[in-house]
């Protein structure tokens, strides 16, 4: 494996997960098509056939594209797993790049950046550093530069005791996988409320193989969220640690999270912005009570955990909705009090 992935002519194809795009889809394809390192094949893996429809509407753009190819499923049927694996299965390419409908390359240099980073000795995926947009507020531009630092950095098993679970960060957003490894590690997991990039670097690092950050390889990626947002999407998250003990027990996000506080309030004092420290609080603990709640979702009703998720269609896949009802049932929530005696 030493030194192969940096050869610049091995076959890459780029597959994104798409929902409800926007015309700013028009200028990513663009920039893919721009790259020093020629992208062979973009699949889209489109959720709802209409909305992408609307989009192209009047346009030749799968004739101008012709290395786009467009592969409808429908909202119930996505998962944040299944979803990408059916799109690398639709690609035969030695190095396949996952991204988002949302992260803009920020130059022509990504692919090359991302291959140079997979150079690396028994790396299995290199990850792409994201830079705040222009509209990013002050503290979500800080984590961006706290979580996506200048410096690449190359992960294994032995950084566990300093990192914790940041050993085992990786990113979807833009991440580069060697095909080779990711048959033989059985692709991303299947059925995924999220963190199927974390899940997937967690069993390559404990199968012997890294993960590299390539902080060469950037892209635009920021989101200004709401407080009730943070908690949906933390919920989520909670969720995905919960049903991945294998993987999470051992090294828990709390520390992490708390750490990750203190800079960015430490950031807004040095910046003369402590006006904003009580949102920072605030959205804090929104963040931390989905979490919360999402890692403890066994203990709570069904309704409530569908009014907390982010993705309701994932509790109706494979019997999820189902298996949170029977919970519900050993449990007496949902029943008359004449019922539970």
């Amino acid at each position: 494996m030493s030194g192969e992935a940096g050869k610049l002519n091995l076959n890459v194809d780029v597959i994104i997960p798409v929902y409800r795009p926007d015309r700013s889809f028009f200028r990513l394809i663009e920039k893919l098509e721009a790259q020093t390192v020629p992208i062979r094949h973009i699949i889209i893996m489109n959720t709802e056939e209409k909305y992408f429809e609307q989009l192209i509407y009047g346009t030749r753009f799968l004739e101008q594209h012709r290395q786009v190819t467009v592969h409808h499923l429908s909202k119930k049927e996505f998962d944040h797993g299944r979803t990408r694996a059916r799109g690398v299965r639709k690609s035969d390419a030695e190095v396949f790049v996952m991204m988002t409908q949302d992260a803009m390359p920020a130059d022509n240099r990504l692919i090359e950046a991302l291959l140079a980073a997979l150079a690396g000795e028994r790396v299995a995926a290199a990850y792409a550093r994201q830079l705040p947009a222009a509209d990013a507020g002050p503290v979500e531009t800080y984590m961006r530069s706290y979580n996506y630092p200048e410096n690449s950095r190359i992960k294994s098993a032995e950084d566990l005791p300093q990192l914790g679970i940041k050993t085992y960060f990786c990113s979807n957003v833009c991440c580069a996988y060697r095909r080779d490894v990711y048959e033989e590690l059985g692709g991303f997991v299947r059925h995924a409320i999220f963190n199927e990039d974390m899940i997937y670097a967690a069993g390559a690092i404990k199968a012997g193989y890294r993960i590299a950050y390539a902080a060469d390889a950037r892209v635009i990626h920021s989101h200004n969220y709401s407080c009730g947002q943070q908690f949906h999407r933390n919920f989520d998250l909670g969720v995905s640690q919960a049903d991945h003990p294998e993987i999470f027990a051992g090294v828990p996000s709390e520390g992490e999270g708390i750490r990750s506080v203190k800079a960015a309030a430490a950031y807004l004092r040095e910046q003369k912005q402590k006006r904003r420290l009580p949102g920072l609080f605030l959205q804090s603990g929104c963040k931390y009570a989905g979490y919360w709640l999402g890692k403890h979702y066994r203990k709570l009703p069904a309704g409530l955990v569908l009014r907390c998720t982010m993705n309701r269609e994932y509790w109706d896949q494979e019997g999820r909705r189902r298996d949170v009802a029977k919970i519900d049932a050993a449990r007496g929530y949902g029943k008359s009090e004449e019922e539970t005696r």
